[in-house]
């Protein structure tokens, strides 16, 4: 019989938090900011709804924390100013082109276009960072209107794409999207654009 090796604190700590946002990302995913609720995030993950308080504060911060962890912006955020235009068209693809992501993806921005608390705290502590880095990589006076302009276009196209079915952009290709779409944020990046 092989002893399991005993899982330091931070590891307990680890798990604890991604039971809690995998049960927080379904449930905000399902049923919406407004009927979620932290006794019934902690019930699923199995924990006491005292520890979701402990460490994640209240419900926009653990919304903000389930919106952000299920988002990959690493490569947009990490783009160099070659290359920021092409990330933030493939973003715009990433989770709503994966099946198993798809629907959580589109509730979750759902519940950010109809509750107020979750917009803000989708905007101030997801958004927003991400949007300061982008305006960091793009540089000149105007970089953080241009992160603001390139992360509008994106957002628009998904929502209408994938939350308005425009019958158009939902019919369309990938690729296409991405070909007629990359002048326009390459020109949006292009700090020496008028």
């Amino acid at each position: 019989m092989v002893e399991d090796e005993p899982v330091s604190r931070a590891e307990r700590r680890r798990r604890t938090e991604d039971a809690i946002l995998a049960a927080a990302r379904r449930q905000f995913g399902e049923l919406g900011y407004e009927r979620t609720s932290i006794r019934a995030v902690a019930s699923e993950a199995g924990i006491d709804p005292a520890l979701v308080m402990q460490l994640f504060g209240n419900k926009e911060r653990l919304f903000s924390a389930a919106a952000s962890s299920g988002i990959d912006l690493e490569a947009l955020t990490g783009a160099t100013t070659g290359d920021l235009a092409d990330a933030a068209a493939a973003h715009l693809f990433t989770d709503f082109e994966d099946p198993e992501r798809r629907g959580g993806a589109a509730a979750l921005l759902r519940s950010c276009l109809t509750h107020p608390a979750a917009g803000a705290a989708l905007r101030d502590q997801v958004m927003s960072p991400a949007q300061a880095a982008v305006a960091a990589t793009i540089g000149g006076d105007d970089s953080e209107l241009r992160a603001a302009v390139l992360n509008a276009c994106t957002l628009g196209v998904t929502i209408a794409r994938y939350l308005l079915e425009d019958p158009v952009l939902a019919g369309a290709d990938r690729a296409d999207i991405q070909r007629i779409l990359r002048p326009a944020l390459h020109s949006i990046v292009d700090s020496d654009s008028p």
